[in-house]
């Protein structure tokens, strides 16, 4: 497939880095000549230094072959007239766009989108993506990560083992033997910074970070086996009044279950703007570094504490400061992976990456076929696809056990009708079942090759 990818920012040169991996023909546009030098030389990609909205500049990228562009430059603006240049001029089938404005996604203009108007066939908001991840966080306290599957039947939880963790040193086979009911899966663990998908004979450790699939209804189970207590989130601070901190603020507001929200903005207007558009919720306008404030916001009694500002270090300071001052659970936006492993040194619970939940949100609309969902885990070290098993399919009709899956593949739940179910390796595949799978980043190409996915695609 060839794909033009405008914008080679921290999203763009991801999306292109997951293409260019799986032998797609990628074309990275960017205004700024370094952004596209890294991409060249980092990835198997073209380059051309330009804006991405001149049709000239379009037309050097391939467009006039395309098949797929998305936009996601940091300008609505551009990424919105990028959309409809390449559909007026060049006739590109499909159409992404990045947008952050609130006013370009109010659901009363959504006409605006349209093929007769501004023809995007997928508009992203990275804000409403990173509410959306905030509030999974805090659905599960005792997770560092946390996605949703199945529509909602299955969940993938990231753990963290620490020396309480009454299964250490227990192998996964024993796991299975002792917990024959649970339906539970441990996919993928983290040691020593490397994520590998763990064998039936592989034992866990205390420090591991472990990614699980587990039914929904077994969630509470789940944690209590790997030693995580699960406790409700009825009191929350939020440091950061944006867009971001807003979403979240009203979302926590409509619950029937009342949570006692408070808000620190810095920016007057922010917070003025805040205050107005939120009905049940306190404001307060200063600083989230300042422990003053911070105790006229309670934290010392704040279940969880959000640091959703825009700037990844004043995130962890206040996190860092609400631990000191009591709070239990905190949880940082990080834009920086590399400021990840800092986390756990620093106390933070759990983080946000913004930029991993759009590479996903995205990638859930370029995956061929029957995809269903894509989820991005650590920095583009691995993927959890969803797929509908179609009748192509080389995994139709087979045991797990006979499938020639790759060493970094395992099957996390299987979807049969309405019922949500532990995969083992006697379990039959069969044609419209749903299947989870994790993959590391190198084998995901393979995963799509055994889904057959690229059928039914266009």
């Amino acid at each position: 497939m060839k794909v033009i990818i405008c914008g080679a920012g921290q999203v763009g040169w991801q999306i292109a880095r997951h293409l260019s991996g799986e032998r797609n023909d990628v074309t990275v546009v960017d205004n700024n000549p370094d952004l596209v030098r890294r991409a060249t030389d980092s990835l198997d990609v073209q380059g051309i230094a330009g804006f991405a909205s001149y049709p000239d500049v379009l037309d050097r990228a391939g467009a006039r072959d395309a098949e797929m562009i998305i936009a996601a430059t940091h300008s609505d603006e551009v990424n919105m007239v990028t959309c409809q240049v390449a559909h007026s001029v060049f006739g590109i089938n499909r159409k992404i766009a990045r947008l952050r404005s609130q006013s370009y996604l109010d659901a009363i203009y959504s006409d605006l989108y349209r093929r007769d108007h501004m023809p995007i066939d997928v508009v992203i908001s990275p804000e409403k993506e990173v509410a959306a991840a905030a509030l999974q966080r805090l659905s599960a306290p005792a997770a560092f990560d946390t996605e949703v599957f199945m529509e909602g039947k299955a969940h993938l939880l990231g753990i963290s083992l620490d020396d309480s963790c009454p299964v250490l040193n227990t192998s996964l086979r024993q796991l299975t033997d002792l917990f024959s009911t649970l339906r539970a899966v441990v996919v993928g663990v983290r040691r020593d910074g490397t994520l590998f998908a763990p064998e039936a004979k592989d034992q866990l450790f205390a420090g591991d970070d472990c990614y699980i699939f587990t039914h929904v209804d077994d969630i509470p189970r789940t944690m209590e086996i790997f030693g995580k207590k699960q406790s409700k989130q009825e009191r929350v601070v939020l440091v950061g009044g944006g867009n971001v901190g807003l979403t979240v603020a009203q979302t926590l507001e409509k619950r029937v279950a009342r949570v006692r929200t408070k808000v620190i903005e810095k920016n007057r207007h922010c917070a003025e703007r805040a205050a107005e558009a939120l009905e049940r919720t306190i404001v307060l306008n200063g600083d989230g570094l300042d422990s003053g404030l911070l105790a006229e916001a309670g934290i010392a009694r704040a279940d969880a504490m959000l640091a959703i500002t825009d700037d990844d270090k004043t995130n962890m300071l206040a996190c860092v400061r609400a631990k000191a001052e009591g709070c239990a659970y905190v949880i940082a936006l990080i834009n920086d992976p590399t400021l990840v492993p800092l986390m756990g040194p620093l106390g933070i619970n759990a983080y946000i990456n913004p930029r991993a939940t759009t590479v996903s949100s995205i990638l859930r609309h370029i995956r061929h076929g029957r995809v269903r969902a894509v989820y991005s885990i650590g920095d583009a070290e691995a993927e959890v696809i969803e797929a509908e098993v179609l009748s192509t399919s080389p995994l139709a009709g087979q045991k797990i056990s006979d499938i020639d899956f790759p060493e970094g593949v395992l099957v996390g739940a299987l979807r049969k009708g309405d019922e949500v179910i532990r995969p083992v390796g006697s379990t039959r595949i069969s044609e419209g079942d749903v299947i989870a799978i994790f993959a590391l980043t190198e084998d995901v190409p393979e995963v799509e090759r055994l889904m057959q996915v690229s059928i039914d695609f266009f």
